[in-house]
C-alpha cells in the first residue's frame, strides 16, 4: 500500500511543525526548501523524476576534447600532395626526366603511366593550382568518409581521365591531376547537390566550389600540360563515384 504525503515537516531552524506544501517557515521565515512540490489530482504530491543518465562518450582519443570529436590528420591527402612536390623536386635536380613518367607521343601500351603522370609536373602554376584543389577537397573528403575514399576518387578519376585522353588522341603530354581534382571536387559536392534539392540546408560554399571547378576545367588554355578531356573525364567520374558515396554513412 502507497504511503499517503507527510501531514508536516519541522523547521530546523525554530522546530515548529508547519506545511510540508510551503517553501519558508511562517514562524521563523526559514528556507525550507527551494521550490513547493507539485501536487497531483487528488492531493498527492508528484514522485521525484530519476536523475536523468549522460550518454557515454566512449574513451577519449590522444587530443580529444570531452564532448566534442577529435579532428583526424589528412594522412592520404597530405601523401597526395608530398608526392607530387617530392617528385617536382627530384625532376628539377634532373633525376629522371618526363618520359621516365609522364604520357607522351605513341604512348598507349604504358598504361601504368596513366597513374604515375598525376604526379608530374612542368610548370609552377598549373602545379599549385591543381594541388590547392586536391588538397582541399580531398581532405574534405577525407575528413567525411575516411583515406580510403580519397585515394579511390583521386586513382579512379585521375587515371580514368588520363586513360580517355589517351583514348581521344589528347595524351601528347599530359601532366598532373587536373581531372583528379575535379573528380575530388565532384565526388564531395554531389552529397550537398542532392541535399539541396531535396530542400536540405547545409554550411557549403557551393558559388566557391563552382568558381573553383571552373578554373580548372580552363587549365588547359593556361598549360599545354593540362588535358581537357582528362579534367572532364575526371570530373564525371567523381559525380558517378559521389552518388554511392553520398548514401554511406558519415565516419
Amino acid at each position: 500500500m502507497a504511503s499517503g504525503p507527510d501531514l508536516f515537516v519541522v523547521c530546523r531552524s525554530c522546530g515548529r511543525e508547519v506545511s510540508p506544501y510551503i517553501t519558508e517557515c511562517p514562524y521563523c521565515g526559514n528556507r525550507l526548501r527551494k521550490r513547493a512540490p507539485k501536487l497531483e489530482r487528488g492531493g498527492t504530491p508528484k514522485p521525484p523524476k530519476p536523475p536523468r543518465k549522460r550518454p557515454s562518450l566512449g574513451r577519449l582519443r590522444p587530443g580529444e576534447i570531452p564532448g566534442i570529436r577529435a579532428e583526424r590528420r589528412p594522412y592520404a591527402t597530405a601523401a597526395l600532395v608530398l608526392t607530387a612536390i617530392v617528385v617536382t623536386i627530384l625532376f628539377n635536380a634532373g633525376l629522371f626526366f618526363l618520359d621516365d613518367l609522364a604520357l607522351g607521343q605513341g604512348v598507349t601500351d604504358e598504361w601504368w603511366r596513366c597513374a604515375t603522370t598525376l604526379f608530374v609536373y612542368s610548370q609552377n602554376g598549373y602545379e599549385i593550382a591543381v594541388l590547392a584543389a586536391v588538397f582541399l577537397f580531398g581532405w574534405l573528403l577525407e575528413r567525411r568518409h575516411g583515406w580510403w575514399a580519397t585515394l579511390l576518387v583521386f586513382f579512379a578519376g585521375g587515371a580514368g581521365g588520363m586513360a580517355l585522353a589517351i583514348l581521344a588522341g589528347d595524351a601528347m603530354r599530359a601532366q598532373g591531376a587536373n581531372g583528379a581534382a575535379l573528380a575530388l571536387l565532384c565526388a564531395w559536392a554531389v552529397r550537398d547537390l542532392l541535399g539541396r534539392r531535396r530542400g536540405e540546408e547545409d554550411d557549403s560554399d557551393m558559388l566557391g566550389v563552382l568558381a573553383i571547378a571552373v578554373v580548372l576545367l580552363l587549365l588547359p588554355l593556361a598549360a599545354e600540360e593540362a588535358s581537357a578531356v582528362a579534367g572532364v573525364g575526371g570530373a564525371v567520374i567523381g559525380l558517378l563515384l559521389g552518388l554511392p558515396l553520398a548514401r554511406l554513412r558519415e565516419r
